[in-house]
Order: C-alpha cells, then sequence, then structure tokens
C-alpha cells in the first residue's frame, strides 16, 4: 500500500477560554480528496474530521478542556488524535491533528501561532484581547494553515503579513469623499477632463 502522501496535517486549530469554558475560535479542517473508494462526506478514514458538525465539535472541545486543564506537557493523545496546546494568560492554543502526524511539525505550528500572536498583539495574548483584535488572529492562522495544510511557521514573517497598513496611508484615505455626492462629483470631473482630451485630439 501507498504511504500517505498528503500535505494535509492539522485536523483542527482552537483558541479556547479557560475562565468559562467557551470557544473564542475554532477552524476544523477535512482533507480535501478522501481516498479512492470513500465516500466524499465520511468520517471513518485516516486523517478525517470526525467532528463534522457543531455538537460534536462542542463535546470535544470542553473534554479537551477538562484533559488539559491540569496538564503540565504540551503533547497528549486525546480522542485517537495528537493535540498539543500552549497557554496564555487565560486562554489555550490547540492544535490538533491525526494520530499518526509528526509531533515536533504540529509543536512547530503551535510555536508559530503563539509567537505571532505575542508580536501582534504586543504580549497581550488574552482572551479580551484576541476578540478585540479577532481579524489580526483570524489572519495570523490563515497564514500559518490553509485547509489543514501548513504554510508558514516563521512568526515574524507570520506577522508581517498581518499588521495593519501604516497610519500615514490611512489619512490619505480619509481625505476622499466616498459619498453619493463626492462620487458623483469625482465621475462629472473624470468626463470633463477625457471630453477636454478628446477636443484636443480632434
Amino acid at each position: 500500500m501507498a504511504p500517505n502522501m498528503s500535505l494535509f496535517s492539522v485536523n483542527a486549530i482552537l483558541i479556547l477560554s479557560t475562565d468559562d469554558h467557551s470557544r473564542i475560535l475554532a477552524k476544523y479542517y477535512s482533507p480535501p480528496h478522501p481516498p479512492a473508494g470513500v465516500p466524499a462526506h465520511s468520517t471513518n478514514y485516516p486523517g478525517a474530521n470526525p467532528y463534522p458538525n457543531a455538537k460534536d465539535q462542542k463535546a470535544f472541545e470542553k473534554g479537551l478542556l477538562e484533559k488539559t486543564n491540569k496538564q503540565s506537557n504540551d503533547i497528549i493523545l486525546y480522542d485517537n488524535r495528537i493535540v498539543v496546546f500552549k497557554m496564555e494568560s487565560d486562554v489555550m492554543l490547540y492544535v490538533v491533528g491525526g494520530s499518526d502526524e509528526n509531533e515536533i511539525l504540529l509543536y512547530n505550528v503551535i510555536l508559530a501561532l503563539r509567537d505571532s500572536l505575542n508580536i501582534l498583539l504586543k504580549n497581550s495574548t488574552d482572551k479580551r484581547t484576541i476578540i478585540e483584535n479577532y481579524d489580526l488572529v483570524s489572519l495570523a492562522i490563515d497564514e500559518i494553515i490553509d485547509d489543514g495544510i501548513i504554510l508558514e511557521t516563521d512568526p515574524v514573517i507570520v506577522a508581517s503579513r498581518v499588521t495593519r497598513p501604516p497610519v500615514q496611508d490611512i489619512t490619505q484615505v480619509k481625505g476622499i469623499d466616498l459619498s453619493e455626492q463626492g462620487l458623483l462629483n469625482a465621475w462629472n470631473l473624470g468626463k470633463q477632463k477625457l471630453e477636454e482630451r478628446l477636443r484636443q485630439g480632434l
């Protein structure tokens, strides 16, 4: 039998609150192409996402929080999945992979997530800051993982791709009138300039 030659390696990435056991951010991934002979929406093959609906996901997350709440190590086997995790202030960061996945690779993903969040959120990785900067956190996760495929593990590169535009660019945009009247004025100005050019050309 041929070995698994897929780049797919992450089943889920989770950010959960330790205070009230709530979900802050969760992304579950399924392999884009199941093995030959397996139905398209089946969950009983290696690497498949066994948590297709929100009820199963919530149960998995609750059990995961209970299991890792008092753990001292960063890698566990839970529900036949390898789970690497890090605690930051009042949140837990999780990366979930299949039971045959490389633990070191998954550990590098969790370190990249933690370090890029520390850069983006200025060492203030807590529930309130993550919710206030949800867009940056979501973009950072998308830069690290795309559909379960690990793209980047360097936190500096991830943070540089995610950061907000410079302040001087924002002030230039504020001077533009984007109301209906402003757009109509811009249209009329463009029309006049085009008419002048056409007259000069004839």
